[in-house]
């Protein structure tokens, strides 16, 4: 089993950022790939970032690409997602998602990828 806990989420202005943090347990960090997904109300789960078990390797949707970064650090069981120059339309909640296929899968973008997941953290953006 994976313990997955996200925080760092808050209430921010548009354009601010935020830096959201995910701490793993139950299993060796590096044996894991990580994503993030976020699900605004009304909306379906949707796919924002992941990352290889390295962390040489990350992908984005293309609605977040160049203003969040996802990283990682093995040795604090621990993957990050920087999030700058945030809009309105980033208001959901986050979550924190652990893939046991370290190299991830083709589908990475996909939640049904993903093996266990987080509580998830609120990210509220005002106008």
């Amino acid at each position: 089993q994976v313990q997955l806990v996200e925080s760092g989420g808050g209430l921010v202005q548009a354009g601010g950022s935020l830096r959201l943090s995910c701490a793993a347990s139950g299993r060796t960090f590096s044996s894991l790939a990580m994503g993030w997904f976020r699900q605004a109300p009304g909306k379906e789960r949707e796919f924002v970032a992941a990352i290889r078990w390295s962390g040489g390797s990350t992908y984005y949707a293309d609605s977040v690409k160049g203003r969040f970064t996802i990283s990682r650090d093995n040795a604090k069981n621990t993957v990050y997602l920087q999030m700058n120059s945030l809009k309105p339309e980033d208001t959901a909640v986050y979550y924190c998602a652990a893939d046991l296929l370290r190299s991830l899968g083709r589908r990475y973008y996909s939640a049904d990828e993903y093996d266990y997941w987080g509580q998830g953290t609120q990210v509220t953006v005002s106008s």
